[in-house]
């Protein structure tokens, strides 16, 4: 049998065979069982080659897409992935890898949420639920993790001659978008009034939707992302790279710029000192950022898509904010508490009810103010909502006046 594991060409002919024989109505558990057992460690390479080989011999896409769980399911931990090659902190991939951790993460906490509802009283319900849709706020941002894939990396392994794979992965990402979709939209229901209905719901929408997340994230680290850093250059990667703030980051915000050594930066790419010009003046792209960021306020603007587009990283930051929330829906943001009151602000600045809302809290002995406004271009048309936080505890207290100049400096 070694001589069979050993040869390359054996083991793809062996693991084409056993897919077409769960094509043909093979019992899934005595194929699975005789994969594990006969091709032991696979190259990842190997993987792809039989998918792409399946298909050009005319095994329908939606075929391979209906296995793909069974097969993925039979290689998890089987796939040899010693060779692959390592990239840096900061390089795509390993961007792509330490967000499928982050997902997986969330998986974590949604089974033992699931594993915990057994010992949840009744009175406790609404708080369980809310800690469920909690968690599918966060999984729901693989959406950005997915966007990157279909429309970034996915051409360039197109362009490679590498089809199969991406046709695969992008049918089930839809499957999983809708399972999610679902799941998030059953846990709005006010119709869960029982641990037995909750149970239901659980087996039945939202297991199946986190195993599709975590499944995918197996995949993608054992095959897909090995088979793209031996297939892409690293000027396609930079490329890559560039592109990715525009869709955004999953859940994790890489702390490390990377760039091949070999490529040299353009007057575009730092900065060319063009200016960008207001009626009452201008400002060039530095002298522009450092103002936002020099403002002892905190800033976040979300599009009129409902989309987080920037947020300020002065010195004055009063929350938090990585890079992982940009593109993301700002509900997403938000505890499933306060979401109603997000909708309702953005629907009355959106209908032009309103222009302003204003709250404060106390936090950390601290007076907080924040305030929303309505942005509008100049002929009122409705373009997105300014987020400005700030710590007022200073001016709150200031009494009387001060005409003097007066650093306030220790003396």
């Amino acid at each position: 049998m070694s001589e069979l594991i050993n040869n390359s060409d054996k083991r793809k002919e062996l693991l084409k065979h056993m897919i077409l024989q769960l094509h043909d109505g093979a019992a899934p558990e005595e194929i699975n069982q005789r994969l594990v057992e006969l091709l032991k460690k696979i190259p990842y390479g190997e993987v792809v080659e039989v998918e792409q080989e399946l298909i050009k011999d005319g095994l329908p896409e939606s075929e391979i897409l209906k296995l793909c769980d069974v097969h993925t399911q039979a290689l998890d931990g089987q796939i040899d992935i010693s060779l692959q090659k390592l990239v840096p902190p900061g390089h795509p991939a390993d961007t792509f890898k330490k967000e499928n951790e982050e997902l997986s993460k969330v998986v974590a906490e949604l089974e033992k949420l699931y594993d915990s509802l057994k010992d949840v009283k009744d009175d406790e319900l609404d708080q369980y639920v809310i800690k469920l849709r909690t968690q599918f706020n966060n999984l729901s941002d693989v959406e950005k993790h997915y966007v990157k894939l279909e429309n970034l990396l996915f051409p360039y392994l197109e362009a490679a001659g590498i089809t199969g794979p991406p046709v695969v992965m992008w049918g089930k990402h839809d499957e999983t978008r809708a399972m999610l979709k679902g799941a998030i939209e059953v846990l709005k229901s006010p119709d869960i009034s029982s641990k037995e209905e909750l149970e239901g719901v659980i087996e039945l929408v939202l297991r199946p939707a986190s195993t599709s997340v975590d499944d995918m994230t197996m995949k993608e680290d054992e095959i897909l992302l090995p088979m793209s850093k031996d297939k892409l250059t690293d000027i396609e990667w930079y490329e890559i790279y560039k592109q990715t703030p525009e869709v955004g980051y999953c859940l994790y915000d890489p702390p490390l710029e990377w760039k091949p050594a070999d490529i040299e930066e353009t007057e575009e790419e730092i900065g060319d000192g063009s200016e960008i010009k207001f009626p009452s003046g201008s400002f060039t792209n530095e002298e522009l950022l450092a103002m936002l960021n020099t403002l002892p306020v905190d800033m976040t603007f979300v599009d009129k898509n409902d989309k987080v587009k920037y947020f300020s990283q002065g010195s004055h930051r009063v929350f938090h904010r990585t890079r992982a929330i940009l593109k993301r829906d700002v509900r997403m943001c938000h505890p499933p508490s306060s979401v109603d009151v997000v909708d309702r602000i953005i629907e009355d600045f959106r209908s032009g009810r309103q222009d302003k809302a204003q709250f404060w809290i106390q936090m950390g002995g601290k007076f907080i103010l924040i305030e929303y406004y309505a942005m509008r271009n100049d002929k009122g048309e409705y373009l997105g909502t300014l987020e400005v936080s700030q710590d007022a505890s200073e001016t709150r207290a200031l009494e009387g006046e001060q005409r003097i100049l007066d650093y306030g400096e220790k003396k």
